[in-house]
């Protein structure tokens, strides 16, 4: 396994000027380490766990990562989860510093699943990725869901932050580093 390879999507595909279009070829059982993996750190707004601001955020964040040239190689790949009901936060991978944008690095193993169905569905979602976890003889950290679909819907790849001890460094609390 490369440390700090990313599963990146093809951003030519963008119809909805936000995220480009999901394709799970190659992205359903995968494994990443990242070591101090560079990304911008965003947060959006929420109703109920619906993204308000999300479109507008992340043309803004993209907008950043081009002008900086830092786009990853490898496509677009964005982490992403739920802080609460109101705010979501997003990882957006990164070959370098972006002005304007926060900074962070994250170290860990992930895995990857490709999910396809309503939103409702999520949390059987979650619980399979920390079944597979334990099948990998790991502990479950986070759980990312990193691609949404209109209306409800989830379509991507949902990526499972593995560790070994009882406490993962994004959890409620916890922390990420800042390079």
């Amino acid at each position: 396994m490369e440390t700090n390879t990313v599963s990146g999507m093809d951003m030519s595909c963008n119809t909805t000027g936000c995220c480009p279009k999901f394709n799970p070829e190659g992205s359903h059982g995968r494994h990443l380490h990242f070591e101090n993996k560079l990304f911008v750190r965003a947060k959006t707004r929420s109703l109920l766990h619906f993204q308000l601001n999300m479109g507008k955020v992340f043309a803004r964040v993209q907008a950043h990562i081009g002008d900086a040239g830092a786009q990853e190689p490898e496509g677009y790949f964005v982490l992403s989860r739920d802080l609460s009901p109101a705010e979501g936060e997003h990882f957006f991978a990164v070959t370098g510093d972006v002005s304007g944008e926060e900074m962070a690095t994250l170290s860990g193993d992930f895995i990857t699943r490709v999910f396809e169905g309503p939103y409702r569905k999520a949390k059987d979602w979650v619980h399979e990725m920390e079944t597979a976890a334990v099948a990998a003889g790991k502990t479950a950290g986070a759980v990312y869901p990193l691609a949404r679909g209109a209306r409800g819907h989830m379509a991507g790849i949902t990526s499972l932050a593995l560790r070994k001890s009882s406490r993962h460094p994004l959890s409620r609390g916890g922390s990420y580093e800042r390079p």
